[in-house]
């Protein structure tokens, strides 16, 4: 069986055709810098971080799941595998995005006091609590910490799939390339660790409230970017069923992809309540009003609606056996799940920047439908490129006999 896939001329122009819209809003929202007005060029900034963050931490996670399933030694994903490399492959593409935005952020942009107006620890003045971050919250450690989690990161993609394509031209059951994956995947689940579900949210996204703190953040945003991550695989390989390709891909693996779905969509709520109820309850002045301004302030029907969406529609719909196992309901909920967690790091960001003065409009969607097809014409790029099936690897049998 030879299941290569040819990238549709329907597919290509769309992705094409967003990232022109992209571009488009991205000229527009360049054009309101000229205002010179102070929220205009913090919103401006925002949008493409917020971006340029859940993106590059969405498509990250198609790497963790081939390390935890390389190091567990689980077949069950072996079947769909080229996707999950295919994804990982280009985090290099947004990664390489976040680095150029985010350092614009901390070296040129300026307010018209002087101030930074995304990451305010970068010109600290007299705040005494900045002042004593400064240690860590300094433009020395957020470059070197992140040229190298990036880095790191964009390797690994880039390296397990190439391991990958190898083990196709390897002897017939040899283990050599194998065991390099175990061993590298215990490497990677390492980096992770100390990467996403540490350091990296503390300097990218909690820093933009830098009085603000929480213990939890950063699994709070890895359970956030893991169900869209998993979303986004189950995404791509319903679409190329539908195209007649993954032919070996079965009900029974897209009831997986359906629970993880439900899951960590559960374990999000866990994390989101958890933080929310020990931060309210404590009642201190320097955490509290991080939920302030996003339940009873400004924020407060993206604050519910986030609840709703990230939690009531997942449990209520993805509970039920049948419904992991209908390939509509997935992908709808896969859709809507996305939605709902660029959602979630829009309320992670923008309050900071923006305070009460926040919209989503056309410069929010067209920046995001951008950033969708660039990794719209990137994958489907990369998994034209080899064939659907990994050949020679010593999971798939156990991968085509799997059972939920």
């Amino acid at each position: 069986m030879n299941d290569r896939f040819e990238v549709p001329g329907r597919l290509r122009n769309t992705s094409l055709a967003l990232i022109a819209v992209g571009v488009l809003a991205l000229i527009g929202g360049a054009v309101t810098l000229l205002s010179g007005h102070d929220v205009e060029k913090a919103r401006f900034w925002a949008v493409l971080l917020h971006n340029s963050v859940f993106f590059t931490l969405i498509t990250t996670v198609s790497i963790f799941i081939m390390a935890a399933a390389s190091l567990a030694q689980g077949g069950w994903i072996v079947t769909y595998r080229r996707v999950t490399e295919a994804i990982g492959a280009n985090v290099w593409i947004f990664a390489s995005i976040l680095a150029v935005i985010m350092f614009l952020i901390v070296f040129t942009v300026r307010d018209a006091h002087g101030v930074n107006p995304i990451y305010k620890w970068v010109t600290p003045g007299n705040d005494k609590i900045l002042l004593g971050k400064k240690p860590f919250l300094n433009p020395g450690m957020f470059v070197g910490f992140t040229l190298v989690f990036l880095g790191l990161w964009a390797w690994f993609g880039r390296k397990f799939r190439a391991l990958s394509l190898a083990q196709e031209n390897a002897p017939k059951n040899d283990t050599k390339i194998y065991w390099i994956v175990f061993r590298l995947s215990g490497i990677f689940l390492f980096v992770y660790a100390l990467s996403q579900m540490s350091t990296a949210p503390w300097l990218w996204i909690m820093s933009v409230q830098p009085h603000w703190y929480s213990t939890l953040f950063s699994w709070y945003t890895f359970a956030s970017a893991f169900v869209s991550g998993m979303s986004l695989i189950l995404l791509w390989v319903v679409y190329l069923k539908n195209q007649g390709n993954l032919q070996l891909v079965t009900t029974e693996h897209m009831h997986d992809l359906g629970k993880f779905m439900f899951a960590f969509s559960i374990f999000w709520t866990y994390l989101w309540f958890a933080q929310y109820m020990l931060i309210w309850y404590s009642n201190q002045p320097d955490e509290t009003f991080y939920f302030k301004m996003r339940q009873q302030g400004p924020y407060a029907v993206l604050f519910y609606a986030n609840f709703i969406i990230n939690f009531c529609m997942p449990i209520l719909i993805l509970m039920a056996r049948p419904s992991k196992r209908n390939y509509f309901t997935v992908t709808f909920m896969a859709m809507v799940i996305i939605f709902g967690h660029w959602v979630d790091y829009y309320q992670m960001i923008m309050p900071g920047p923006l305070g009460a003065d926040w919209h989503i409009n056309w410069y929010e969607i067209g920046i995001f439908m951008g950033f969708a097809g660039i990794l719209i014409f990137t994958v489907s790029r990369t998994l034209a490129k080899s064939s659907l099936i990994p050949f020679n690897n010593l999971l798939l049998k156990e991968s085509i006999a799997h059972l939920s």
